[in-house]
């Protein structure tokens, strides 16, 4: 099978690949769409970055195209519909990332609930700072109930925290809920109970500013939120309101947009407002999984195989999928 790859692999992935398919790798084609519609003519699987849009027209260029794969998760530079009409495959590790951004919510929940990050000693040997909370005695608003949020309830639950959630798209008598020792309630109770919320829901374009005035009206005085979804899911001049007036005490955001925090807007220079550039989900480990995945997928789904999997391939990649 003829692969391009735009996008860097782990060199083992990446040898092992070429061990049995023609494999190309030009990174620079992702910033010249002109090159790559001439490149794509013969390719069978195609590994993109978030630079490259897929759309229509570089798909018209690619008529053998099979397989387009990506290692991140958002698919907005992608028409899907046209790859569905092709019936061309797109692979995704869907689930290589989901125990990093888990120790990444749990991390966030331990450091939010200790007041006083952020403030500085001043030269002071005794700087004024709150007491804070210890989570084997902390209510955990679970919001969203996506898999780092199943990976995350084991973690919490021997730490003795107690777990409430919600989820827009679940009922509340499903039974996953007791699977994970959550008690589900309605997202006013959540607000009005949790000590600290975590927050790991699926975007969709309904629930665009789904985090508004009328859901926050409800939090409990001094919450600390940790987020790994997608800032639209925030409105923005809601949550600056309750960060000001206490209602939420410290936020810590993950791939926030950076218009939303740029000079200007409503949450630019909240000292109680920490944001990190989507580093919930990289760590080497969930990249291993993510690599190993994507390159046992692409060689299944070859017209005829060349070779078998290297020894423990096939689990890690089953753990990333």
């Amino acid at each position: 099978m003829d692969i391009l790859l735009l996008e860097t692999l782990i060199p083992q992935a990446r040898q092992w690949l070429e061990a049995r398919h023609t494999v190309s790798y030009q990174p620079q084609l992702a910033d010249d769409p002109s090159a790559l519609r001439r490149a794509v003519y013969k390719t069978q699987a195609l590994l993109v970055t978030p630079k490259v849009a897929v759309t229509r027209e570089l798909l018209d260029f690619a008529p053998r195209l099979k397989v387009i794969a990506c290692l991140f998760d958002d698919t907005d530079n992608m028409d899907l519909e046209a790859c569905y009409e092709r019936g061309i495959r797109m692979i995704r590790p869907a689930s290589a990332p989901v125990r990093a951004q888990a120790e990444y919510l749990l991390g966030g929940l331990l450091m939010l609930l200790r007041r006083g990050f952020g403030v500085s000693l001043g030269g002071s040997r005794r700087p004024d700072i709150r007491l804070g909370r210890e989570l084997g005695d902390s209510v955990i608003g679970i919001l969203g109930l996506t898999p780092a949020a199943h990976t995350l309830a084991h973690m919490l639950a021997p730490l003795g925290a107690k777990l409430i959630g919600y989820e827009p798209a679940l009922h509340h008598s499903a039974a996953i809920w007791e699977r994970l020792h959550i008690q589900p309630v309605g997202l006013a109770e959540l607000m009005a109970q949790a000590d600290a919320v975590s927050l790991q829901m699926l975007y969709a374009s309904r629930y665009a500013g789904f985090i508004n005035d009328a859901a926050l009206m409800h939090c409990k005085p001094g919450q600390a939120w940790v987020s790994i979804s997608r800032s639209a899911l925030f409105e923005p001049q809601a949550l600056a309101s309750a960060l000001r007036d206490g209602r939420i005490d410290a936020c810590l955001l993950d791939g926030v947009d950076y218009r939303l925090v740029s000079e200007g807007a409503p949450l630019h220079g909240l000292n109680n407002l920490i944001v990190t550039p989507r580093v919930a989900a990289h760590t080497r480990e969930s990249r291993l999984r993510a690599n190993w995945y994507l390159v046992d997928r692409m060689h299944e789904a070859a017209p005829t195989t060349a070779g078998m999997a290297p020894a423990g391939l096939s689990s890690v990649a089953v753990a990333a999928g």
